[in-house]
């Protein structure tokens, strides 16, 4: 995991730019970029460093950057220099003089804010962040620009947002430690005992026995002592040293699993799913929360014209020329229109039919709005138009438009030039009213060539039916489309337009152009100047554009859901998109009650106000019965924006202002005070972040949008710190970085928005659905296997172990092993160590198919059923009586015996060689039990081991082996003149049949009696073959209520009407870059004497 992030960040750094050094610029790697540097970038290339746009090669030094790793947007945005800067620092050798003056706030993670002042030439200009290039945009058609590095490295703001890399570890490590810790304290526990019996013996038996007299005349005590150290080293084998190593190792493979499963593999882009750390595996099976950003994740970020609503009549569905519907028909060719672009999917031949023949003007009509009312920019490349737009959904429309024949061909700064049905024509535009947040709607005010006026508008239902003439004979028809477009999760816009006289534009433009030059306010002036135009509306119809969610977003929710793991969505988007994203991918349903934050804040001040009550002494003495927020029953949704989440979460900053008045605590009264008063603000805070914590997980799924990448962070870990709950983070921009890193399991997508969250995260894939499989299947395997190792192999530990322990009381407690001395070398390494492996690696309850058909299989993860310390005193128990078998069975059965050669076979060696030969077969047998999954790898390993003991037993016990090393192998022959004895092996029989049918009788019982739901799937696996296939949630109408959902998704910046009016946009031939770079002079600059 660490290498794949360093080679990452080795290759981040090791990309290169151009920096001014000795007066030129040199390509130069980024990790040497500093604070300070002048660079230059180039189109497509990433920004290395915040910079201060200084120049470019577009007109007014505007430069087009894609934020898509920073807000997950793909549609453009622009940036632009200052007026000065852009006059004055073209040439090279002019910035390579550059000696302005920054002064701007500390590094800081605030993506959208940026406050500074650049002092150059005696003069003061103010920067904000429309003039500041950030750290992993890039740069869009732009050819070049200049600009001045003012954070570098660490203090970026994308870096500012990753947040700090934690160590993760899962919930079966630190369980893990405990146990071994537990281990330690029973061994210590067992060993002073056995010392301590030791002493005792010598005390009463060893000091009066002559022929046990070694030389020694050491006391009972100090032979106690010794023997505590003897009885340490004799029982280590308690504690799992080789447990760590193994763990690892299946964490490896697990990790190959995920890495070559054919099924997370995208095709399209070549993408297999990625392991990027081989310590989580098991983790994956017991998780509680997901947490996922919208954009990208849920969906792909592609918006697609689907159906439009005209005149009252829905097209859209599939039907031919005649009206006729088809589940099966052709999709639309476009061929007739030398401008479409190819690229949409349409199966409404009805349309075309309509559009061609011009019989309904409306039709022709709405077209032309969609090619006219908007603020894209257009360009040509090698004779194709290219669209950029200010928002996806906008982008969507004019290349539908485009598409049906109304195709917009350019712009200046006061006209549009339409093609209508291969006819060009250019409209005069008299103002754009553009789009914001709380407008919801744009238009344009444009001039025909016949002379008329004309106003069109788009925006979303909810407003623009506020503003339409009483006379809309179409109006409920529209409002029923809109209700079949939401039910469908499409997002809405309304159509509309207005004729306008001469002299009412006259008078309005006189307001208009008043409101624009206003030195205070003017936005406001602005939009009470829109309203007087934008009424008496005329309703054209409506269009419904799919916001494309990923392929199996909402069957794979449905199955997380099923498996009890709850998603809550964190977004930077719109509280609208959102919610409609929601619907989508039926996080929310139609019988879903919506709180929004203004409710969840009522709830908790009441919650507050109640705890406040209850409070006091009897608070103390009766503990408090948590009450739920909601009454039981019914479907409940959160849906919360960042704002009312810092509101309710009291995480509001204080003034700066405030903070420079706050006086220092004069006396010892006043700074105890002023400690309790800050205890009380954080126990209060404490409070409000639980009680939210307890609400919102009482809801069936929670939205938080307009949240910043802090944030998200935050609500991640106060489910971890309030719900001691297993968190995974999906995400796939940087915006999504620090959420990845504080969750339990980060998970990056590698889709669209480059590849910071895949570098910081612990598993990648391309597709959301693959989570699923991930969670479901690997997850969920990787949880049992470990779980059944880690139970199996404390279990081979004792019953091997304690043996030792039931053999100290009849050796008088002197610390002689029960084994050989190879026996205990090689029983962990290769006796019992190859089956446990191979369980570990490749057991599966039941199959990937139907560990996907039935989720519920998944919840034993997550209330760690199977590993906890009740299972582990269960293994313990289990190895303590498997090693009293094998010690007193073999005892009793030597005590009076005579062999076939009329001489006594209980000699020690024997006798050892009887144990560990029973130890072997029983160890492998019960790993035979314990096994689900059977291979010809898994059974060959158990009667390899077995046969492996045997082979190398006898070799071990042969004398040329002894004539060789005589000091080291000193059972010389036992094994053969004991495993010659009938005697024995029935001894060796008995003992393994003991030690294992209980357990054959007891699994048994509880298959029979109480049999799991993987034993139920298990014994009906042949019935369940057949896959289930998913389907989507019916829609449920309920007569007076209505479905529609507002979702005018447009940027919520403003789009490009200040450009376009002023002109700044409209490209000016330039001169080539090696010109610029030349001696020469290019027209529109002027030279600076100094």
């Amino acid at each position: 995991m660490m290498w794949a992030r360093h080679k990452m960040d080795n290759e981040v750094n090791n990309r290169t730019c151009e920096v001014i050094k000795d007066g030129r610029f040199k390509v130069t790697k980024w990790k040497e970029i500093q604070v300070g540097d002048v660079i230059r970038l180039r189109k497509n290339d990433f920004i290395p460093a915040d910079i201060l746009l200084l120049s470019s090669s577009e007109p007014n030094s505007l430069c087009y950057v894609e934020t898509a790793e920073l807000d997950g947007e793909t549609n453009l945005k622009f940036k632009m220099a200052l007026e000065t800067t852009h006059q004055y620092l073209q040439k090279e050798n002019s910035l390579a003089t550059f000696d302005g003056f920054v002064e701007c706030e500390e590094p800081n993670n605030r993506l959208d804010k940026f406050t500074g002042t650049l002092f150059w030439r005696n003069t003061s200009f103010s920067l904000d962040a429309d003039k500041i290039l950030l750290r992993g945009c890039v740069i869009r058609n732009t050819d070049f620009c200049h600009g001045l590095v003012i954070f570098a490295g660490a203090d970026t703001k994308i870096m500012r947002n990753s947040g700090k890399t934690r160590f993760k570890r899962t919930k079966i490590d630190y369980l893990m430690n405990y146990m071994v810790y537990t281990i330690f304290v029973l061994l210590s526990l067992i060993s002073a005992g056995l010392a301590i019996g030791h002493a005792y013996w010598e005390a009463q038996v060893g000091n009066y026995s002559w022929y046990l007299y070694d030389g020694e005349d050491s006391s009972p005590s100090y032979r106690g002592f010794l023997n505590f150290w003897g009885y340490i080293i004799v029982l280590n084998t308690m504690v799992p040293i080789s447990l760590y190593v193994s763990v690892e190792v299946i964490r490896l493979g697990q990790s190959y699993f995920i890495n070559w499963d054919l099924q997370m593999y995208y095709f399209e882009k070549d993408t297999p799913a990625k392991a990027r750390t081989t310590t989580l595996n098991e983790q994956l099976g017991q998780i509680h929360y997901i947490f996922s950003d919208k954009t990208g994740t849920l969906t792909q970020n592609i918006m697609t014209f689907k159906k439009c609503c005209i005149n009252g009549k829905i097209y859209g569905d599939h039907r031919d020329a005649s009206q006729h519907n088809h589940s099966k028909i052709e999709q639309v060719d476009f061929s007739w229109n030398t401008y479409a672009d190819g690229k949409l999917a349409f199966y409404d031949h009805y349309l075309i039919e309509q559009i061609q023949s011009g019989k309904e003007p409306e039709v022709r009509q709405f077209f032309f709005l969609l090619a006219i009312c908007h603020t894209v920019m257009v360009d040509r490349i090698d004779g194709q138009l290219n669209y950029q737009a200010a928002s996806p959904d906008e982008g969507a429309l004019v290349s539908a438009a485009r598409d049906f024949g109304f195709a917009f061909l350019a712009r200046t700064q006061n006209t549009i030039t339409i093609s209508e049905m291969g006819t060009e024509r250019t409209y005069t535009v008299l103002a754009i009213l553009d789009f914001n947040s709380d407008r919801k709607r744009m238009s344009i005010i444009v001039r025909t060539p016949e002379g008329s006026i004309r106003l069109y508008c788009k925006g979303a239902d909810t407003v623009i039916y506020e503003r339409l003439h009483r006379m809309n004979p179409t109006k409920q028809e529209t409002q029923d489309a809109l209700d079949v477009f939401a039910n469908e999760t499409l997002r809405t816009l309304c159509l509309c337009y207005k004729e306008i006289e001469e002299n009412e534009f006259e008078e309005w433009n006189k307001k208009f152009m008043a409101a624009s030059v206003a030195s205070t306010n003017r936005d406001e002036a602005l939009d009470k100047v829109y309203e007087e135009i934008e009424k008496d509306l005329i309703l054209l119809g409506a269009t419904a554009i799919e916001d494309k969610l990923q392929d199996g977003v909402p069957e794979t929710i449905s199955k997380l859901a099923k498996a009890d793991i709850k998603i809550w969505v964190l977004t930077g988007d719109k509280k609208e998109t959102a919610e409609n994203i929601g619907f989508a991918c039926e996080l929310l349903t139609e019988e879903t009650t919506i709180c929004y934050g203004e409710d969840i804040n009522a709830l908790l001040n009441t919650r507050i106000e109640n705890q406040r009550n209850k409070g006091g002494v009897y608070a103390k003495l009766v503990p408090q019965v948590q009450e739920p927020f909601f009454p039981p029953g019914g479907n409940r949704a959160l849906i919360i924006t960042g704002s009312w989440l810092n509101e309710i979460l009291l995480e509001k900053k204080t003034k700066t202002s405030k903070i420079l008045k706050l006086k220092f605590p004069r006396t010892e009264e006043e700074r105890r005070m002023r400690t309790q008063s800050k205890r009380r603000l954080e126990a209060k805070k404490e409070q409000r972040q639980k009680n939210f914590v307890d609400l919102a997980c009482e809801c069936s799924a929670v939205i938080c949008c307009r949240v910043t990448p802090k944030q998200k962070a935050m609500v991640v870990d106060l489910v971890k710190r309030y719900k001691k709950a297993i968190t995974l983070a999906i995400g796939d921009g940087a915006n999504d970085v620090n959420m990845i890193k504080t969750a339990h399991i980060g998970v990056g997508i590698s889709g669209q928005e480059g590849m910071q969250a895949v570098m910081s995260s612990d598993y990648s894939f391309a597709q959301f659905r693959y989570l699923q499989r991930l969670l479901l299947v690997h997850g969920r395997w990787s949880y049992i296997r470990m779980c059944k190792f880690l139970r199996y192999f404390f279990y081979k530990n004792f019953a091997f172990t304690l043996v030792h322990f039931w053999y100290s009381f009849f050796n008088g407690y002197s610390a002689q092993t029960a084994y050989e001395d190879w026996f205990i070398t090689l029983y962990n390494v290769l006796y019992s160590s190859l089956p446990v492996l191979l369980m570990g690696l490749l057991d599966q309850d039941v199959s990937d198919k139907l560990s996907l058909r039935f989720p519920g299989l998944y919840v034993v993860g997550q209330r760690d059923l199977l590993f906890n310390y009740k299972r582990f005193f269960v293994s313990l128990l289990h190895g303590v009586l498997t090693s009293m078998i094998l010690f007193f069975i073999p005892l009793g059965a030597y005590l009076q015996t005579v062999g076939q050669d009329g001489e006594a076979p209980s000699d020690y060696q024997s006798f050892a060689v009887t144990i560990a030969s029973a130890l072997v077969i029983t160890v492998n047998f019960q790993i035979g039990l314990d096994t689900s999954y059977w291979t010809f790898v898994n059974a060959f390993s158990i009667f390899g081991s077995i046969a492996l003991y045997f082979g190398i037993m006898f070799d071990l016990h042969s004398a040329g082996i002894h004539v060789l090393f005589p000091a080291a192998f000193k059972f010389t022959g036992t094994a053969s003149n004991a495993l010659r004895q009938p005697y024995i092996w029935l001894t060796i029989i008995l003992t393994v049949a003991v030690c294992l049918l209980p357990v054959v009788a007891i699994r048994f019982l509880s298959m029979t009696i109480w049999p799991s739901e993987s034993d139920k799937i298990q014994k009906h696996r042949k019935r369940l073959k057949a896959e289930e296939q998913w389907k989507r949630r019916p829609y449920v109408f309920r007569r007076g209520m209505s479905s529609r959902r507002s979702a005018y998704a447009f940027s919520h910046q403003r789009g490009y009407a200040d450009l376009i009016s002023t002109g700044r946009s409209i490209r000016k031939k330039r001169s080539p870059l090696d010109a610029i770079i030349a001696d020469g002079t290019a027209e529109y600059r002027r030279t600076v004497e100094s």
